[in-house]
This record gives structure tokens, sequence and C-alpha cells, in this order.
């Protein structure tokens, strides 16, 4: 559907891509994953024909995309928004409507269903300068949707949205895939890429990293999980390819160092405040202790 077959653009003294290499199959949602100023948006302007590679070459289902026909099958999100503030939600529809040459009907028919879509319908009549910043995104996602295109690209789609909208926007990638549409989505957060890419790129410095599934980046990269345990002697740290087991051990441990305490407590004559303090997990009781651990596994497994 979609081949980069090694790219490459300079800006002046600034390779932004180097030749990079890439094919997208149809109905594929394809995660472009790194950090600012990696290269994403550059090759998402050279993926719709917006700017020419300096080398290499571009195919969208083996057309040119600088061809008006291969472009009507693009639908394109920017990272900067590329909405009109003075217009309600449904007046820019109803403009990208009749720019992709859709008749009146149409696009009335459109804006309504993509107003559905991004749940905007009850602020259809609203100027989009009063919007948040999410509302905003989810206008500008639906303006590239208007033409109802076979492949949509969104560069960053949830950069400066609140959680709502964030939100939303994963519901609408899900859904453009059901109904099988090709999808390249554009992020710098591995988490949006797990939860809806099928195949992620990653890319650094116009240069591509890495390519393959979400599992299968994280089992060749992600290393194993640290869980840390906080426990009265001091801190532990256990690496582990199964860290829910080390938890529910630590918790067995605090457990029964909890019950040989209070069995050495009811056999002295101590006063209550020279009884010796259970060994174990700080915490309250193994069930506490445990749920602080997993958050601590999946704090540490984020980070190694």
């Amino acid at each position: 559907m979609i081949t980069l077959d090694t790219i490459s653009k300079r800006f002046g003294s600034i390779t932004a891509v180097d030749g990079l290499s890439l094919a997208i199959e149809p109905g594929e949602v394809f995660g472009l994953l790194g950090p600012n100023g990696a290269g994403k948006s550059t090759t998402i302007a050279m993926t719709v024909g917006l700017l020419s590679p300096d080398s290499g070459t571009v195919r969208i289902d083996g057309g040119d995309p600088v061809d008006a026909a291969v472009r009507a099958s693009l639908g394109v999100a920017p990272q900067s928004l590329a909405i009109y503030d003075e217009m309600t939600a449904r007046e820019n529809l109803v403009f990208f409507g009749s720019i992709y040459g859709l008749d009146g009907a149409t696009r009335t028919r459109r804006a309504d269903e993509l107003l559905e879509l991004v749940g905007l319908t009850d602020r259809a009549r609203d100027r989009v300068k009063g919007f948040s910043g999410g509302m905003k995104r989810r206008v500008n996602l639906a303006c590239a949707l208007v033409h109802d295109p076979r492949v949509v690209l969104l560069d960053e789609p949830t950069a400066g949205v609140d959680p709502q909208s964030r939100h939303a926007i994963f519901e609408i990638v899900r859904e453009l895939q059901d109904q099988g549409r090709t999808i390249v989505y554009t992020t710098h957060y591995m988490e949006e890429a797990q939860k809806l890419c099928s195949r992620v790129g990653v890319i650094d410095k116009g240069n591509l990293l890495a390519l393959d599934s979400v599992d299968g980046l994280i089992c060749e990269h992600g290393g194993e999980s640290v869980v840390r345990i906080e426990r009265a002697e001091g801190e532990e740290r256990v690496q582990t390819a199964e860290p829910l087991a080390v938890l529910q051990r630590a918790a067995r441990e605090r457990e029964h160092d909890g019950r040989a305490g209070r069995s050495a407590r009811s056999g002295d004559s101590l006063s209550e405040s020279h009884r010796p303090e259970p060994q174990g997990l700080s915490g309250t009781s193994p069930e506490r202790a445990l749920g602080r651990e997993q958050r601590h596994s999946r704090a540490c497994a984020r980070g190694s």
C-alpha cells in the first residue's frame, strides 16, 4: 500500500530523513515512533507529496503522491492544526468537503457522520476558537476524513490533549482500523504505539533504528523488569522476567515474618514499646504491600 524506498531529505546542513525505507500493508495501523526532531513529520510530508525527497521514491498503491488522483485517496491530520478558528466545527468540515469536490448533500452527510464520530455533535454550531485543545484535535482529525480516504496519516494527533480527548482519539483510530483503512500514526509515546499499532518503526535523526511488532520490540530491546522491594532492613532490587511471582513471594515472606513476630511476643513479658518489630515488607498488610510492589514493578518495567 505505502512504499518508501531509501528516501532522504536535507534542509541545509541538517539531514532530516536519511535513506528511510518502509513498506506498510493495506489495513495496517503502522506506528512511526521517535522523539521530537526525529524526522517523523518530514516523512509524513514526503509520503503525501507536500515535500519531494532529495533521493528515493514514495509510492501509494503504486502511484506517485504528487498525482491528484493518488492524493485524493489520502487523509492527513497534521501536527500543526489545519482548521479555522473563526468557523464552527460544521463549517470547517463543509469547507474542507468543498475543497475535495464533494457535492452539497454529501458534504452535509459527511459533516454529520464525522461530528458524531469525534463526539462533537452538540458543539457543531460553536466556533472552534472556543474549543479546548483536545476538541480542536478532534475537529482536525475529522477534517482529514471528510472525503472518506483509504489511507489516513495522523501526525502526533494527541499532542497537547486532555485525557478525555486522548481516549476519544484512540477509539476513533480503532474504528477506522475496523473499517479497513490503512493508518500511519506518528507519536513519541510507546504507550500509544502499544495500544494502537500492529507494527512500529523507531526512528531518530532520520534513521530507522528498529522495525517490528510492539511485543517484538519489547522482547528484543526492553530487557527484564526490575522489582524494588522495601524491607525494614533496607531496599532489595530484583531483576526478573516474572515480576508478579517475585511480588507474591515477597508478600508470603512478609506474612510469615509477621506470624513469627507475633508468636515471639506472646511468649515474653516485654512492654509494648520494647517488643521487637516484625521484619518484612513495610506496610500494613500483604495485600497492600503486594499492590504497592505491583505499582513499583510497572513503573520500573517502563523505565528499564
